[in-house]
């Protein structure tokens, strides 16, 4: 597995979910919030919340490349949040919860951009995909509190309302790319 082993670091708004939702993918080895994008250096939650820093909320996925294709992570990335507002994913406004991927590799950037023209080619009707892609330069883990969020803090309303609707998507919509089709 050694060989197979690759990062991505994605961004597509509140790092609670989008840590929930890879979390579950099977080939995802782990997976971690935190900060990436901007240029202050050792930011915050409460730093990256003012959106002063140019950072994002992001997660960074670990995973194995034999058992999960860079292109089923893209999938399930452009398929978990919207793409096509601009610092925003629903009530959360902000540069710090752009739609951002930040490539390890310039075959993740590849098909990074060839996902992106693909959706933008297939969504006549939609807005176009406004995701950036960057090279990653500095990830930044999140404060322990955040970490692991939608597991420690199931019952809370954030979870419920915000979180559990993305993953019974992911359920119903990616089942064969889960570790466990039982999320709950």
């Amino acid at each position: 597995m050694a060989n197979n082993k690759e990062t991505i670091v994605f961004g597509g708004g509140c790092f609670w979910c989008t840590e929930a939702v890879f979390r579950a993918l099977k080939g995802v080895i782990s997976v971690m919030p935190g900060y990436a994008g901007g240029s202050t250096p050792n930011p915050t939650y409460e730093s990256v919340s003012t959106g002063k820093t140019g950072h994002a909320e992001v997660i960074s996925i670990e995973y194995d490349s034999a058992r999960v294709s860079f292109d089923d992570l893209l999938t399930v990335f452009f398929a978990t949040h919207d793409p096509t507002t601009l610092d925003r994913q629903g009530a959360d406004i902000g540069s710090q919860y752009r739609s951002i991927i930040l490539y390890t590799t310039e075959r993740q950037k590849e098909e990074s951009e060839n996902k992106i023209k693909e959706i933008n080619d297939s969504n006549s009707a939609g807005g176009s995909v406004v995701t950036e892609i960057e090279p990653l330069v500095k990830f930044y883990p999140a404060e322990e509190y955040h970490r692991d969020y939608y597991t420690k803090n199931i019952d809370k309303s954030y979870c419920q309302i915000i979180i559990n609707p993305k993953l019974k998507k992911i359920q119903n919509d990616f089942a064969d790319l889960l570790k466990n089709n039982d999320l709950h």
